[in-house]
């Protein structure tokens, strides 16, 4: 595929999950990759998983594309700086930084949860996003047809409300790219620029599929106990709907808004790697809150 060549993407945060398959998939599509990140075979995040920005760029590589992987704490002013002068003008902008599910405290509110826990994730989630945006997004208004994608945990319509059994803090962190997006809309449109914010379904991540004790090949073993998992995606599902996405010319018609993979998928005919496209949100709204049996026929 070379639907994307020529063009420069950078991912913020790509180390797994679907920041990682974005990358894959938007190397495969032909653009070159910076992979950003503080995991790195030299030593790991807070985060303590594995997997590293190094990896991510090896399988850029591996499926045809060409990356370089840069060690950066998207919280530090100067490191985003740097990076922006290293990289030079971009096409791609892709925020997927986040790091903070061990903070998550779910189901505890405000006055129990863990303050500096809570704080951590306000810094990871909105203030890492910010100083990204600060410093990247004059790389992306050189020239007309930049895009950047905000990632986040939910539609815009699931997030307007305050999920029960949730956090306040971890509420706060994703629901901001809602309008992080409608605000990069607004200061980009002169630039003839898009921003979007794009939420995954139920993702079959590293960590998920480790959480209940699958792997990729054997995931189904976990429904019985986790019912929602029939609904599940993978990581490279939401990598070809962004990869698409970038490669629409008429892409500008999104931003501002808030899209789904599976929104996504049914718009430019994606499917995920076994045939199926699965709509996660849609199937959370129409079958799991509204108390109907799991049955996920018409939804993937």
């Amino acid at each position: 595929m070379d639907t994307l060549s020529g063009k420069t993407a950078l991912v913020a945060g790509g180390t797994r999950g679907a920041s990682r398959a974005i990358a894959v998939e938007l190397g495969r599509a032909g653009a070159f990759v910076y992979v950003t990140g503080r995991s790195t075979r030299a030593g790991r995040s807070e985060v303590d998983r594995p997997e590293t920005i190094e990896e991510t760029a090896e399988l850029v590589e591996r499926a045809g594309g060409r990356a370089k992987a840069i060690r950066v704490d998207h919280l530090v002013p100067a490191e985003v700086e740097a990076l922006a002068k290293e990289t030079g003008p971009l096409d791609i902008l892709v925020d997927g930084l986040w790091g903070g599910d061990q903070h998550l405290g779910w189901g505890k509110p405000v006055w129990e949860h863990d303050l500096d826990a809570g704080l951590r994730m306000i810094r990871l989630g909105i203030d890492a996003h910010l100083i990204t945006s600060h410093f990247l997004l004059p790389l992306l208004i050189g020239k007309p047809g930049g895009l950047v994608v905000e990632l986040t945990d939910g539609t815009a319509e699931y997030n307007a409300k305050y999920r029960e059994g949730t956090s306040l803090p971890f509420y706060l962190a994703k629901a901001s790219a809602h309008l992080l997006a409608i605000g990069e809309a607004a200061e980009l449109a002169s630039f003839g620029a898009t921003a979007v914010a794009f939420t995954p379904g139920y993702l079959r991540s590293e960590a998920m599929l480790e959480h209940y004790g699958v792997t990729e090949e054997n995931w189904r073993d976990a429904c019985p106990r986790v019912p929602l998992f029939e609904i599940s995606e993978t990581p490279t599902f939401c990598g070809r709907a962004v990869a698409a996405l970038a490669a629409d010319p008429a892409r500008d018609r999104w931003t501002g808004r808030t899209v789904s993979s599976g929104q996504l998928a049914k718009e430019y005919e994606v499917d995920d790697v076994d045939g199926s496209r699965p709509d996660a949100w849609r199937y959370i709204t129409e079958v799991v809150e509204a108390g109907q049996p799991a049955d996920t026929t018409g939804y993937r």
